[in-house]
């Protein structure tokens, strides 16, 4: 058999079955198909990524938010644990509410917290209630002991007869003090005298400061007969009164010869002196020693802060002086706008703890009587 002159064509069975073996494969073609062959599971899906990324995250957010809440939860139960119980209170009960005090919010209240004014016995506890034998009588509760007499004195009356209105309300003994010359002068000592209360002339007085004391003062080199005529002048306006105090006066009361004069018409017209001290050398109560005249003194000034905290403070303070002192002189002013209010709040609490109200005459009738009260 003659032999081709042409190499062999035939192709293979990948071809085509009838032929024989093919060409030779190349190599990296081969790779490529056998990589366009892998399985689709073989690539990572970048949609298939973004949906794991978004497990995850949300999978540590809401364990984020479960450590929360359960550190939250802690946290209040511990809180729980450190506040102090709620008091057990019976429903409807008629018992009077003791308000609570106010806290202090300026450098002057930097004082030791007092005990409160009002201790009032508190309704009886429910609980001790419920198990009480039917029947029984109620605990007995003891009268309590006398501790002191307080006087509270009013000043500046005149200038305003609505400042004045609510002082002569209070429920107790009270001394109001009327400045002289001023518009409302008579007619708020007519009205403080038919309600009842004590009367004072607030006589006006020179101060070192040089403040204007306000009309019918009282100055420093007047003459005795200067100075009788215009305290004769303000106690006709004024009276008749009970007695007088010092308004300002710091340099008058350092006088002792103007303390002299004002001390010895006070003996002749039957009245009281009382020394406001507004000055802590004040030579009056020297002067009334040696004249053999009755004096008294203030011990506390209610509302030289006028705050209710801390006048509650100041009275506080008065108080303990009563204990001491068996009596204690508290002034206070008409144009303290939360003053008279607090002393009729406070009122019932101090009569419960054994102290007594007075009126200034009362307590210099208690050392030495030498007249008839003519301020009521």
């Amino acid at each position: 058999m003659r032999r081709s002159a042409f190499p062999s064509t035939r192709l293979t069975k990948s071809g085509d079955p009838r032929y024989g073996q093919g060409p030779a494969k190349h190599p990296v073609v081969e790779q490529m198909k056998q990589t366009e062959r892998q399985p689709e599971s073989a690539h990572e899906d970048p949609r298939h990524r973004d949906r794991i990324r978004i497990l995850l995250v949300t999978g540590w957010y809401f364990l984020l938010g479960v450590l929360a809440v359960a550190v939250g939860i802690f946290v209040r139960d511990l809180i729980a644990l450190d506040a102090p119980p709620a008091p057990v209170r019976a429903e409807h009960s008629d018992a009077p509410v003791v308000p609570a005090l106010e806290s202090p919010d300026q450098e002057a209240l930097a004082l030791q917290e007092p005990p409160a004014l009002y201790e009032m016995p508190d309704p009886l506890d429910p609980v001790v209630e419920s198990i009480r034998p039917a029947g029984a009588l109620p605990e007995q509760r003891s009268e309590p002991q006398h501790k002191g007499m307080v006087a509270l004195v009013i000043d500046d009356a005149g200038n305003n007869l609505e400042e004045l209105e609510p002082f002569l309300h209070f429920p107790g003994p009270l001394t109001v003090a009327v400045l002289p010359g001023l518009p409302y002068s008579a007619e708020a000592a007519r009205r403080i005298r038919s309600a009842g209360k004590e009367l004072f002339l607030h006589q006006p007085m020179e101060a070192i400061g040089g403040q204007y004391p306000g009309p019918g003062a009282i100055y420093g080199g007047m003459s005795e007969a200067t100075i009788r005529e215009i305290l004769e002048r303000n106690l006709a306006e004024i009276g008749p009164v009970a007695g007088m105090n010092n308004h300002q006066g710091s340099k008058i009361t350092r006088d002792p010869q103007a303390m002299e004069i004002v001390l010895t018409l006070c003996r002749e017209q039957g009245i009281y002196f009382l020394d406001s001290r507004t000055i802590a050398d004040t030579a009056a109560p020297g002067v009334a020693k040696r004249l053999g005249i009755p004096l008294r003194e203030r011990d506390v000034f209610i509302d030289n802060i006028q705050e209710k905290t801390a006048m509650i403070r100041y009275l506080e303070e008065g108080l303990q002086k009563a204990d001491r002192q068996g009596a204690a002189v508290m002034i206070g002013h008409t144009w303290s706008t939360e003053l008279a209010a607090l002393l009729a709040e406070v009122y019932p609490g101090i009569l419960e703890r054994g102290y007594s109200f007075t009126t200034i005459s009362q307590l210099f009738r208690g050392s030495l009587e030498y007249h008839e009260d003519p301020g009521h």
